[in-house]
């Protein structure tokens, strides 16, 4: 296969065959209506932003009559591929082909590109052409825009140039990507499935080891509580309140002005997995207004927070790290009085639905779900003697450890696939690996060319 340079910033090759064009000459954008008008009340799918996937997925179920469709909204039909313009949807790969629709028309996000094909082009190629990563990394360095608002413009997508194989071939590009990409999407899919189970069998460890302990000989009582059950007769039941070395607190309420170096920050947002992500921060405040924050909480090694507002109300997680961080006003932290209560045994408490269920029970709503202090202080947990809080917590840390280390390998393999679509339709689409027919049959017949899971 002989290839030639294409003096392109994105693509530095393309097969010596294929014919160069611009977007603008094989494909309409923000194009109108293909017929009549729709009528007043004619339905039309409506589709926001977040009813488009990154992964070539469509919801167009929502129905609305024409005359109650928000104004300004962007036009698409069946056969039209959308493109995502904004940060960070558009690096994310949001897009489709719109395959079907209930109704003649539909409108979607004004953050939309629409692209109508014209004879010269397969819908679907255009679609995998405009969803290679290569392609939108290139586009996402042409954006413009102030932060956070940038957008691909229609003269980038108009004028940018593109490298088109005969027809024949880029029906044969799309039947081969459609397939593979459906095959690896059902691997990731069957992992993601593999997560969730461990998810459930480390929910039900946890739950089964904080309530009735490790001794499976045990004698058991009943709690009177139907989020409890039986537990053993050496445990009590305790208010959160009663087991705490100082009064639960939370972050300042008053919002800091941030730096670019000092203190770390954070809020719930950093709250991930039952973890503290430092990547998230929400940026860094002064030593001196820290110590003034840290007059009403320093956090600690050992302390747990819990978030009590917000759609994550509930969460939790505990402080691993020595080094200095402030914290913000979502934040509850609890601080356990060591001769009552060890802090992992009782955080491990705090992921069960012992404690979900309660604080489902108590939450208020605003604008948002939250729990105030008081509710999180009268929440009641079983406490077995310390030694045995310490040893169910040690039994814990080495299961779930073991559980996570499976979800690691498994979220490796995920990624592998993932970087391999994205490879893969960067291939294709510019040429670097040909498709035949033989190629096609084999991925139409379930055997595509995928990485060793």
């Amino acid at each position: 296969m002989k290839l030639i340079k294409t003096n392109e910033p994105w693509l530095a090759a393309t097969p010596a065959d294929w014919t160069s064009s611009r977007i603008r000459n094989v494909a309409q954008l923000s194009p109108g209506y293909s017929g009549r008008p729709p009528r007043p009340g004619e339905l039309c799918a409506v589709v926001p932003m977040e009813l488009l996937s990154e992964s070539g997925v469509i919801d167009t179920s929502f129905l609305q009559a024409f005359e109650d469709v928000t104004s300004g909204l962007t036009l698409f039909e069946v056969g039209d591929v959308l493109f995502a313009k904004i940060t960070p949807c558009m690096e994310n790969g949001k897009g489709a082909l719109v395959n079907s629709l209930q109704t003649r028309y539909a409108f979607g996000s004004t953050e939309f590109h629409v692209l109508r094909p014209s004879y010269a082009i397969n819908a679907r190629f255009l679609y995998y052409y405009t969803f290679n990563p290569i392609f939108r990394a290139y586009a996402a360095e042409n954006m413009s825009g102030a932060a956070g608002q940038k957008r691909v413009s229609s003269r980038f997508l108009k004028e940018t140039r593109l490298y088109l194989p005969p027809l024949p071939e880029q029906a044969r590009i799309a039947a081969y990507l459609d397939a593979s990409c459906a095959a690896i999407d059902a691997a990731v899919a069957a992992k993601r499935r593999q997560i969730e189970v461990l998810d459930g069998l480390r929910k039900t460890i946890i739950h089964t080891a904080v309530t009735r302990g490790l001794d499976e000989t045990a004698q058991m009582k009943d709690s009177g509580h139907e989020w409890l059950g039986q537990f053993p007769v050496n445990w009590r039941i305790v208010a959160i309140k009663r087991i705490v070395a100082t009064k639960i607190t939370d972050g300042p309420h008053e919002t800091p002005e941030l730096l670019d170096d000092g203190v770390q920050f954070i809020s719930a947002e950093a709250i991930k997995n039952n973890q503290i992500d430092f990547n998230l921060r929400r940026g860094f405040i002064s030593q001196e207004l820290h110590e003034q924050y840290c007059r009403k909480c320093k956090p600690q090694r050992g302390d747990i927070f819990v978030i009590k507002s917000g759609a994550t109300t509930g969460n939790v997680a505990y402080v691993n790290v020595d080094f200095e961080f402030s914290i913000w006003s979502p934040l509850a932290v609890i601080r356990c009085d060591d001769r009552i209560a060890f802090y992992k045994f009782i955080y491990y408490v705090l992921l069960t639905d012992v404690f979900r269920k309660q604080v489902e029970l108590s939450w208020s709503f605003g604008t948002q779900q939250n729990i105030g202090m008081r509710v999180i202080e009268r929440i009641r947990v079983p406490i077995p003697p310390v030694t045995e809080q310490r040893e169910i917590a040690a039994f814990l840390d080495e299961e779930t450890s073991k559980i996570e280390g499976m979800k690691a390998n498994i979220e490796a393999q995920i990624a592998t696939l993932l970087a391999y679509r994205k490879s893969l339709i960067h291939e294709c689409v510019t040429g670097g690996r040909r498709v035949s027919a033989a190629d096609v049959a084999q991925a139409e017949a379930g055997r595509p060319r995928i990485p060793h899971e």
